[in-house]
Order: structure tokens, then C-alpha cells, then sequence
């Protein structure tokens, strides 16, 4: 039996059960993922975000976030975004780009009703995020539903690369009904 590194279907069932372990293991690598977007004035911005959900067979990605934060404005304005895991375990490097959907009010508050309370804390602090502030810890934590946001990431694109003896690297595409491309790395 070969590694899954070594064919295409393995490394794309790979990309996935590692973020789906992302959202299920609080330790796992994929928990934590960089989301980059490109800001209202042009210049790129990434940030850590809490993966909170993913489903292959849908190829979608979730991530909360505050709707006063600057990644809502970035993705008003262009609805893209890549997502960038690193497990150094398996040596896999995964990039993703997605489309992304902007969710909150009715259409999340199923959602934010399994929110826990220190999570909540991060929806709903004054002044919004990113605003100036006299000192470091001015601002208040008022947990606010009306705040919370589901940003729905539809993969477009995975990147994938594993960096083991031979680095192996693949390219799949929605659109390509997720065949697979040997790239090099």
C-alpha cells in the first residue's frame, strides 16, 4: 500500500481530514489558519482565524468573526480569500483560495445559540476592532449577537505541497471536479 503523499487522491483526502481535524482537535494544526484577504486600500492582509467548520463533500470552510472587524470590510469589497494551514507532522503545506460569504443576524443564530460564553466575548467589543484606543486595554467585551458573523469560504482551489524526501506537490480545482494536477514544487 502506498503513502498518502504519494497519488493525488491521497494527498486530497488528506488536505481535508486534516481540516476537519482542524475543527474537531483544539490542538491539531488546522485549528489555527492564516486568512488572508486583500484590504479596502489594496494592500494584502492576513490574520489567524479559529477554523470552525469544514466540509469536503460541500467544499466549504467556516470561520466566526466580528462583523466590525477589517477582514468584513476586505471581503465586502472583494469576496476572496486564501486560507493557509501548516502541519509540520505530516509536512504538509495547504493553501486554499475561496470565495467567501458573509453570514450573520437570522441566518446564524443557530449558530451563535452554541457559541460558548468565552467565545462569545470576542463578538461585540467597543470600540470595534481595529479602532484606535487611549490605552491597551480600553475597550469593553459586550458579547452581542447583532456582531456575529459566519464567513462560508468556498474552496476554489487547494494548493497542496508535502515536503518529505521528495517534495510532491498538487493543484486541485472546483471546477475541474477535484481530478487533481501533479505540480512541481
Amino acid at each position: 500500500m502506498s503513502d498518502w503523499f504519494e497519488t493525488l487522491d491521497g494527498i486530497h483526502r488528506r488536505v481535508w481530514a486534516t481540516l476537519v481535524d482542524g475543527v474537531a482537535d483544539r490542538a491539531a494544526p488546522a485549528r489555527h489558519v492564516v486568512l488572508a484577504t486583500q484590504g479596502p486600500d489594496g494592500w494584502p492582509e492576513a490574520r489567524t482565524v479559529v477554523l470552525r467548520g469544514a466540509r469536503p463533500e460541500e467544499a466549504v470552510l467556516e470561520v466566526h468573526t466580528d462583523l466590525h472587524s477589517d477582514k468584513i470590510a476586505s471581503l465586502r469589497k472583494l469576496p476572496r480569500a486564501a486560507l493557509h494551514v501548516w502541519d509540520a507532522e505530516q509536512q504538509l503545506q495547504v493553501r486554499v483560495q475561496a470565495d467567501v460569504q458573509i453570514a450573520s443576524g437570522p441566518d446564524v443564530a443557530e449558530i451563535w445559540a452554541k457559541v460558548p460564553d468565552p467565545s462569545r466575548q470576542s463578538y461585540g467589543v467597543t470600540p470595534a476592532p481595529g479602532q484606535p484606543i487611549a490605552d491597551a486595554l480600553a475597550y469593553a467585551k459586550v458579547p452581542d449577537p447583532a456582531t456575529f458573523a459566519v464567513l462560508r469560504c468556498r474552496v476554489y482551489t487547494i494548493d497542496a505541497v508535502h515536503l518529505g524526501a521528495d517534495h510532491r506537490r498538487a493543484r486541485f480545482v472546483r471546477d475541474g471536479d477535484w481530478a487533481g494536477q501533479w505540480l512541481s514544487p
